[in-house]
């Protein structure tokens, strides 16, 4: 057992205040306090019990603090980040990591020069669904997979607050996307990228996307399509995955994933769907003798592990699960979807994924 680490929290919002609640019941960390910028913030992390800083510089001035972990608006966490790294602290950035990957090489060159750990936080890697659909990909059953399809639709509009306004680095890419497309990278680990296309939507918001539709042209002919939509009141699946020789589905949330194989292509006496404007017997469904039907079920990890794994490679002791390559093939992808948004065609994706399959713990216990 790794011995506990002290973090500080910068940033007391919601993702801030869900951080506070995992390092209290933290096996590997101590929650050092927070800082917010906001006094109220301040007062209420007070009123919890939670010990708290007067200032950024306080934090980094504190030799009991180990690493620092970013919570705040998007365009601050490359100056924060820094600051922090140049101070002798490890650091967890929030999602997206920061802008653009050129402010992310820069982050990535200041942690190589302090020697310490910086990494960000993808906690949606532990998602069931993902981890289902990453197992539906990697057995095989499916045959050669043709496309995949993950989204995520709600009907609240874009969420408020900073996240609405283009200077904090707001809209939906960088809010949802930036997961979907690292668990897409995760999921597909074999296939280079070969164009990016991209459409933003701008319905309840016009100075950031609202939603998008993101397709990911892949070598081999497979289309991965990654959309996230903040007006749909009817969801489409959550995942939805189909090969040559059958489909994966999750539906939503809580829901197992199913697979459909053939067992056989041939079909005799097809019982044809009949409707009012005619017949059709090559969308009939199959028979149940030439299909064979079973689930993934749902597994149980455990997202604290991103932080085991943290502690653990700051101590030296193992590779980070996420890694600085990833982060920017991550946020490569990002830049490549706004700039087909803007020219309104695909891209050409000019970057080689030079990291293999995610490391991941044994969830299956």
């Amino acid at each position: 057992m790794s011995e506990k680490k002290n973090g500080v929290i910068i940033g007391y919002g919601h993702m801030g205040g869900w951080h506070v609640n995992h390092y209290l019941k933290s096996d590997v960390v101590n929650l050092a306090g927070i800082y917010d910028i906001d006094p109220a913030k301040i007062e209420k992390a007070k009123q919890n019990g939670i010990n708290t800083y007067p200032s950024f510089e306080a934090v980094l001035a504190d030799p009991t603090v180990d690493f620092v972990l970013i919570a705040t608006p998007n365009e601050f966490h490359k100056p924060l980040a820094i600051a922090a790294l140049q101070a002798g602290k490890h650091v967890i950035s929030e999602k997206p990591v920061t802008l653009s990957s050129a402010e992310l090489q820069e982050m990535i060159d200041a942690a190589k020069a302090a020697g310490r750990v910086f990494s960000v936080h993808q906690n949606r890697r532990w998602d069931c669904d993902y981890l289902m659909m990453k197992e539906a990909y990697a057995s095989g059953d499916l045959g050669e997979v043709t496309s995949i399809e993950s989204r995520y639709h709600g009907s609240r509009g874009i969420p408020g607050d900073w996240r609405a306004q283009k200077e904090h680095g707001g809209g939906m890419i960088y809010d949802w996307g930036v997961h979907l497309i690292d668990q897409m990278v995760g999921i597909v680990y074999d296939r280079e990228i070969e164009r990016v296309a991209c459409y933003c939507h701008h319905i309840t918001n016009f100075e950031v996307d609202d939603g998008f539709k993101l397709d990911l042209y892949y070598t081999g002919g497979l289309v991965a399509r990654i959309e996230v939509g903040t007006s749909n009141f009817i969801a489409l699946p959550r995942f939805y995955m189909t090969g040559t020789n059958g489909g994966a589905v999750v539906d939503n949330w809580q829901d197992n994933c199913k697979v459909v194989c053939c067992k056989n292509w041939e079909e005799k006496d097809v019982k044809p769907v009949v409707t009012p404007g005619g017949l059709t017997r090559t969308m009939a469904p199959r028979d149940e003798k030439t299909i064979a039907t079973h689930e993934i079920l749902r597994p149980e990890p455990d997202v604290h592990d991103y932080y085991r794994n943290f502690v653990r490679a700051m101590e030296g002791k193992e590779e980070q699960y996420v890694t600085h390559a990833q982060m920017l093939y991550d946020m490569r992808i990002m830049e490549a979807a706004f700039e087909s948004d803007r020219l309104g065609r695909p891209v050409e994706f000019g970057f080689k994924r030079d990291f293999g399959t995610y490391a991941v713990p044994d969830y299956k216990k």
